[in-house]
């Protein structure tokens, strides 16, 4: 099974979930992004490290960085190896002198501890497939781009829901993506 390299693009606020926020990934070298919805504690940790700050006190994933040192565990990357029912399940791989150690993760645990460490994120090619998304700033935009209810996809041809895809991904609504693409998917694998 070959990895492909994960970069951070960024952090967006959730427009249906309170307290929630979309976590994107992008494949290196490529346009497909992948979204992962994740809790307001890790993206507010994942935040502050992507922007250089240091809160006054240790937060977790900080306080998980400075016993790992402490103790000369490495964080060697991170692998998110699995995909059910829309979770993303991950793995540490870690070293301890010669050592190796794989530890389960929430992928957005993992995400935060990968920046402090300063280590890789990687995924499967599989993943990517079933739960990218791929920009393709070539399609032409003859239609307009309103959704009157996001939620309801039914009515939609297989070709609208891509349309709308491309559409919430511009929009840099990541969420309302991710579920368009899990409907997507769902059609195609029934």
């Amino acid at each position: 099974m070959s990895k492909v390299k994960l970069n951070i693009l960024g952090l967006s606020n959730s427009n249906s979930q309170s307290g929630a926020y979309a976590l994107i990934l992008s494949e290196e070298g490529a346009d497909v992004r992948l979204p992962i919805i994740i809790g307001s504690f890790e993206a507010q940790s994942i935040a502050l490290r992507l922007e250089n700050l240091e809160p006054p006190r240790p937060l977790t994933h900080d306080l998980f960085l400075n016993f790992s040192k402490a103790f000369s565990i490495e964080l060697i990357e991170v692998f998110i190896h699995r995909l059910e029912e829309g979770v993303f399940y991950s793995r540490l791989l870690c070293k301890q002198a010669d050592k190796e150690l794989e530890v389960d993760a929430r992928t957005s645990d993992a995400v935060a501890l990968a920046i402090r460490f300063e280590a890789p994120i990687y995924t499967t090619r599989e993943i990517l497939d079933r739960a990218g998304i791929i920009l393709d700033s070539s399609e032409e935009e003859n239609e307009p781009k309103s959704i009157k209810d996001e939620n309801d996809w039914s009515g939609k041809t297989l070709e609208e829901l891509n349309q709308l895809l491309l559409d919430a991904v511009e929009r840099e609504a990541y969420e309302l993506a991710s579920k368009i693409r899990d409907e997507i998917n769902k059609r195609k694998a029934s």
